[in-house]
């Protein structure tokens, strides 16, 4: 189907009830014709607003106020009064109860509805007043359904009505939208770029310069050091390198800036910070959260598939039909298998506590919703218990969507390691697995046989539980991926482990089949659905009878050409990452709830693009990084002028932004040389601090095992995307900058400016550590006080210090090792073991047990104070001030 046919279907597509869609009319005089009023507005209008608490149930009528008829209405409610005015020669608007509560003006009667949010607009009144003036008419049945099928004589330029699969209700499928709020719903097309930004112009300057208000200028360029260090934070995560600030600060060549871009997106790192934004988006996490939080041993194998597509270049079409469908398009491809692991990525839990049927619709829910956040940019969850209020999503296309999945089942497959994947820390991790296996035999041996006491039975149970977590945990470095396959649903009691597929996956269980669920209750359904896609954007979709194929199907309609919603939504997340925030300000929401775009225009001529060029996200980047909008300067000249863009909706300045939580960890990492740059593999477990780290965390209703980082300095210190990332036990240190928690599609990052981050930065362990470490590196390589404070700022901001900032880091110095002279640091010491308190769980009463933290026997410590000299300490003093500073944390 043409872009051009697709638009004609979205427009005429109502013919059999409006001439036109966007036919424009002169409003009708409601006395005219009041049943058509009624029609078009008025019984819409009670339905949506009324009858929910006024006559849907006859059992539970609020106030005996019956609006599901005209005689019911007219007989009004508890307070006896009529809720229309009628007399014997005309109905009376002002004081008829039910205009007069929905003016919200009556000191007599309560506002209807009764949430602010829900009040009748301004428009609405106007429609019931002369509803009312009319006569109150009420047509029913067979009269009703004739008069909806005429014209809508109340459609104006700006409203529409859109074909789709059809509502709950009529009301809900004859409505009208507002033309502004359908624009990710409209055909893309590419727009012609404006003319008058000269021949060579990139066109994204010539969208931006076009919407620019008279009498405002954008800033000039930023130079070339805060250019290199905003590309290579943009695009890599991490800071430049010194011999990278060498050759292309001093670098006369016109073509370096390009020469530069390509050089980054050609790097391996490209991939770990584009990686992680995706991550971020579909909720990636080592475990599966809920009170249990069972860890997804395999699920690493997903993150480093991520990271290699980036790296790869990989087409977005591509890139989400593997996701969505990859079992189904090549069973036997291993990347495929993996890549599906994107279906199980959302939180979920199945224990001998929870209903099965409801766990397993808590998942189709789950995954619904993902999909349509992450590749649709549409809140399809608002569709599951009734129709959208605010968008064209009909609760049958929701379920339709649903279908799609009803026969995806959890898989952990058998997928070999590929050459591709680092499998270094392996041998690690099973060494400390033994050990605790060890431990928990020996804990075992003090247990009393029969038992007797309650440290008896809660070692027991704790023991026996400890056994399973590890079993489990040993699957990190077994060849299997974390992954779905199609087949019947087989309703188990308890999902506690590794999940073999059978091997004949449509054998027993039950074969799904979609309902409406009523109100989303997995035990009212309704009407059958069969699979199915958003039916406004007016493309078909063909789907096989079989149960196998439904994702591959859907994966086709997601990256047709003719699709409206996805390209859109990628290049928008892309602009997002670069700028700080979308082309539409919420990625997630391209809905009438969601902020529309700033500049239109652009966005379908990058998507048009997008697609034009291959689907190739590094494309993308080029094109916008190319652009004198992200060259600019974050400084402008004249503030008088800028408050024509107070908040940089035309781009007028670059928006500086706070490093994220990793690129900040990342970085300080680096420059220090402290750096694991090694790609994949297991997940690492960095340093925590010490009181977070051990707080007890229940798992499986017992003491899940502490946390300890890993004992070697080069296996903790990876890069952040690496990081274990577990539900129920997050690094405070990350939370305090903003990282968000993987239960929720993260659209963009929250940057506060708060106190705990101060207090983060300048006294935790992590920061001293870093300040250390990169004090040391200085004192190794610097003879003079003045000779360190210019290595200190060329590695902590790439530039040498001004004469001012020179003496008065020198002075700062010289008085914190004055003042270190007089101080003996002690060592730190970490525990290599802890004393846990329970209460049993059968008996009640109290027991103790003793918790071996192995890593910690083996633990090589990053340097200490006590370690080094008094200049060495004082020279960190200084280098934590610096890691503190706007220059290091923001980028500009």
């Amino acid at each position: 189907m043409t872009l051009t046919k697709a638009f004609q279907f979205l427009l005429v597509a109502f013919t059999c009830i409006v001439p036109s869609a966007f036919a424009a009319q002169e409003r009708s005089s409601a006395a005219e014709n009041a049943d058509l009023l009624f029609a078009f507005k008025i019984e819409p209008l009670i339905t949506s607003k009324c009858v929910a608490c006024h006559g849907k149930n006859p059992d539970d009528i609020k106030g005996g106020l019956d609006l599901t008829s005209r005689e019911a209405t007219l007989r009004g409610g508890d307070s006896g009064s009529p809720a229309v005015t009628l007399t014997s020669t005309k109905a009376i608007a002002d004081t008829s109860p039910i205009y007069l509560a929905a003016s919200r003006n009556s000191d007599e009667w309560s506002p209807m509805p009764p949430k602010e949010n829900d009040a009748i607009s301004t428009d609405d009144l106007a429609h019931i007043a002369n509803w009312i003036s009319a006569g109150a008419p009420w047509p029913t049945g067979a009269q009703l359904a004739k008069l909806k099928k005429q014209a809508n004589p109340w459609l104006s330029e700006n409203q529409l009505q859109v074909a789709t699969s059809g509502g709950l209700s009529d009301s809900w499928t004859n409505r009208t939208y507002k033309r502004s709020d359908l624009w990710s719903f409209q055909p893309l097309a590419s727009p012609s770029i404006p003319s008058g930004a000269g021949r060579n112009a990139n066109p994204i300057d010539a969208f931006i310069n076009a919407a620019m208000p008279r009498g405002l200028r954008p800033a000039g360029e930023a130079d070339r050091l805060t250019l290199l260090r905003r590309l290579s934070f943009d695009l890599l995560g991490l800071p430049p390198t010194q011999k990278q600030i060498e050759d292309f600060v001093v670098s006369n060549s016109p073509i370096s800036y390009e020469l530069l871009v390509n050089q980054l997106l050609a790097s391996k790192h490209y991939g770990e910070q584009w990686g992680r934004h995706w991550l971020d988006v579909v909720r990636y996490a080592d475990s599966a959260g809920f009170a249990n939080d069972f860890e997804r041993p395999n699920a690493w194998r997903y993150r480093d598939y991520v990271i290699r597509s980036f790296n790869d270049d990989k087409p977005y079409d591509q890139f989400i039909r593997e996701q969505i469908a990859g079992d189904e398009i090549d069973p036997q491809n291993v990347d495929y298998r993996i890549a599906t692991g994107f279906l199980r990525m959302g939180p979920f839990e199945q224990t001998g506590m929870a209903v099965a049927k409801v766990t397993r619709q808590q998942f189709l829910d789950d995954v619904t919703a993902s999909v349509g956040q992450v590749f649709l940019g549409q809140p399809l969850q608002c569709a599951r218990c009734h129709d959208h209020k605010f968008d064209p999503i009909p609760t049958r296309d929701y379920y339709s969507i649903q279908s799609v999945f009803a026969t995806t089942q959890f898989a952990d497959i058998n997928a070999p390691f590929q050459d591709h994947e680092n499998l270094a820390g392996f041998d690690n991790d099973l060494t400390y697995l033994k050990k605790r296996h060890e431990a928990v035999k020996e804990l075992q041996a003090t247990i009393n046989n029969p038992r007797k006491s309650p440290d008896d039975f809660g070692r027991e149970r704790l023991t026996r539980k400890w056994q399973t977590i590890y079993n489990w945990a040993y699957d990190r470095t077994r060849p299997i991926a974390f992954s779905v396959q199609n087949g019947s649903t087989r309703y188990q009691r308890n999902l506690t482990s590794r999940i073999f597929p059978p091997k004949d996956a449509f054998a027993g269980g039950v074969i799904e089949n979609t309902t409406i669920l009523t109100g989303g209750d997995v035990f009212a359904p309704s009407e059958p659905v069969s699979p199915g896609t958003l039916s406004a954007t007016a493309i078909t979709q063909e789907y096989p009878d079989s149960p196998e194929g439904r994702r591959k199907g859907f994966a086709n309609w997601l990256v047709h050409p003719d699709n409206p919603l996805t390209a859109r939504v990628m290049v928008n997340r892309i602009w997002h990452y670069h700028f700080g925030r979308g082309i539409a300000t919420n990625p997630n929401n391209f809905g009438a709830t969601g902020n529309k775009p700033t500049h239109p225009e652009l966005l379908d001529w990058l998507a048009a693009e997008f697609m034009e060029r291959g689907w190739s996200i590094k494309e993308m980047h080029r094109l916008i990084l190319n652009s004198d909008a992200y060259k600019r300067s974050s400084t402008y000249p004249n503030t008088k002028t800028l408050s024509l863009d107070p908040d940089s909706n035309y781009y007028s300045v670059f928006q500086p932004r706070r490093l994220d939580a990793e690129e900040i960890r990342d970085a300080m990492l680096a420059i220090t040389g402290e750096l694991n740059r090694q790609l994949g593999g297991v997940p690492a477990r960095p340093d925590m601090n010490l009181e977070a780290a051990l707080q007890p965390r229940m798992i499986m209703g017992t003491f899940a095992p502490s946390y300890v980082p890993n004992a070697k300095p080069e296996q903790r210190n990876r890069r952040s995307v690496y990081a274990q990332k577990l539900r129920g036990h997050r690094d405070p240190f990350m939370t305090t900058f903003n990282q968000p928690s993987p239960d929720e599609s993260c659209e963009q990052r929250d940057a506060s400016n708060i106190t705990p981050q101060v207090f983060t930065l300048f006294n935790g362990e992590e920061s001293a550590d870093r300040s250390l470490a990169l004090a040391d590196l200085i004192a190794s390589q610097s003879h003079t006080h003045e000779d360190a404070v210019t290595l200190a700022f060329q590695l902590t901001f790439g530039r040498k210090p001004d004469k001012f900032e020179l003496a008065a880091s020198v002075a700062h110095l010289q008085r914190a090792i004055a003042e270190q002279e007089g101080v003996t640091p002690k060592p730190r010491v970490y525990p290599t073991t802890i004393k846990r308190e329970a209460n049993e769980e059968n008996t009640g009463q109290p027991f103790e047990f003793t918790e071996r933290l192995f890593e910690y026997e083996d633990y090589i410590h990053d340097l200490q104070p006590h370690e080094v000299d008094a200049t060495t300490r004082g020279l960190s003093d200084l280098c934590l001030v610096l890691l503190n500073s706007n220059e290091f944390v923001y980028i500009y």
